[in-house]
């Protein structure tokens, strides 16, 4: 189904997420997000949405996925006292290279966290079609620790949230890095099924996401893995994407989907190895857009600080129907985007594309004949939907924050069994280790 009119778009941004640094080499740069804002808002895109500062997730909101002990450890880490904690950092992957500790840590991780939450609260409600929060999209991070420069999965968190309201949820994953942080998560589910299209091989983090990852028990085929070789254009990735896109939503027929938009598979980025366009990566956002299903969509990687915002901002214009000039409005970062001063870029690849004609069609193949093993899309008895977790600022107030958590508030935090992939057993034999 396509969509034939306007669809009502919720933008999410706080304006304190960009300040955060995690050091002078790190590639990652939330800063990114501010100059991203700062083109939506010069190119009038912000009269076609409606923009939110969002909620500020809550310890008791990232413990619905991950481990008590790993939230409690990013409440009181600081880099002053990492060496004081009884267990080494490295028991979380927190404080190395990678993850590294820097101020204001977790206002960091409850700022882009509660953003998506909140997008997934109004999806459930109808107060949008499609939501974005551009911090958002950390799909490394793992139940008991932090992974790939992700410390909470609010993909995770927000799929979650949505389950509630949702029989199927579909997350679509077009980052360069395999997203093994959520594949992990529902691996055992049918209520989800995880697409990711990534660069896999010759030791390319996280060394997850072969083709034949493909769930276990209740949620055997519903992983799909399209692992791509370096050096990937437009003409290839759409050859390959439109037709498993389509496959995908044929057999499983998601109630929403989420879309993570990591930039690094763009042309020229530090990290990735692919040679997308601003354009061809927007064309896969315009493909799901075009789904009319409820959507909420994400960020994630991207290491070239101006390919990334223009990538954002023009995909911002895909999501509210809106054309936007190729040149660049003035802005505070207008200097950043110098010599070229224009959305998009023709750059010349840094190396060829990899994925011949016949290594594309056997993806398509494999992917395909893997997806016609989903026998049915799956459904569920919703006897009683929990409560939602984002709560009104006036229950909020009224709660005596001294009181023990009653029982009726416990269990509605219980999740289903298989839910989610709990990281402490994995009954799938053929599926490759999951290196962090």
């Amino acid at each position: 189904m396509t969509s034939t009119s306007p669809r009502t778009v919720a933008y999410f941004y706080d304006s304190d997420v960009g300040n955060f640094h995690f050091g002078p080499s790190h590639p990652m740069k939330p800063h990114r997000l501010a100059v991203t804002h700062s083109l939506v808002l010069n190119y009038g895109l912000y009269k076609k949405m409606h923009v939110y500062k969002p909620y500020r997730a809550s310890s008791q909101d990232m413990v619905r996925f991950h481990s008590g002990e790993y939230i409690d450890f990013l409440q009181r880490v600081t880099p002053m006292n990492i060496h004081s904690f009884s267990k080494s950092a490295t028991h979380f992957n927190v404080g190395l290279d990678d993850c590294p500790v820097f101020d204001g840590l977790y206002d960091f991780c409850s700022m882009y966290t509660g953003a998506s939450l909140d997008g997934a609260t109004k999806l459930n409600h109808n107060t949008c079609d499609i939501a974005i929060n551009w911090s958002g999209g950390l799909h490394h991070a793992k139940k008991f620790e932090a992974s790939g420069f992700c410390y909470i999965n609010d993909i995770v968190v927000a799929i979650l949230e949505l389950l509630k309201y949702h029989p199927r949820v579909l997350y679509i994953d077009i980052d360069c890095h395999h997203g093994d942080g959520v594949q992990e998560a529902f691996y055992l589910t049918d209520r989800v099924m995880t697409l990711s299209l990534h660069q896999y091989g010759n030791g390319f983090f996280p060394g997850t996401g072969d083709m034949y990852e493909l769930g276990s028990e209740a949620g055997k085929y519903y992983s799909v893995n399209v692992p791509l070789k370096g050096g990937i254009d437009d003409p290839s990735y759409m050859q390959i994407f439109k037709p498993v896109i389509t496959s995908v939503m044929e057999y499983y027929r998601p109630t929403a989907i989420v879309l993570q938009c990591g930039a690094d598979s763009l042309a020229l980025d530090r990290l990735g190895c692919f040679n997308l366009s601003t354009r061809g990566h927007g064309e896969c956002v315009k493909m799901v857009k075009d789904l009319n299903v409820p959507t909420l969509v994400l960020g994630g990687g991207g290491y070239v600080l101006k390919n990334v915002a223009r990538c954002w901002t023009y995909e911002t214009s895909i999501l509210v129907d809106t054309e936007i000039s190729d040149e660049l409005p003035y802005t505070t970062y207008y200097e950043y985007f110098a010599p070229d001063l224009c959305l998009h870029v023709d750059s010349i690849p840094r190396q060829e594309n990899g994925n011949t004609k016949a290594y594309i069609e056997s993806i398509i193949r494999t992917t395909q004949d893997n997806l016609r093993m989903v026998e049915f899309a799956p459904s569920v008895q919703m006897h009683e939907r929990p409560t939602d977790f984002i709560k009104k600022e006036e229950d909020e107030d009224m709660k005596n924050p001294d009181e023990r958590e009653t029982e009726e508030e416990a269990n509605a935090r219980v999740e289903p069994e298989n839910e989610f992939y709990n990281g402490e057993k994995d009954n799938d034999q053929d599926a490759t280790s999951r290196t962090t």
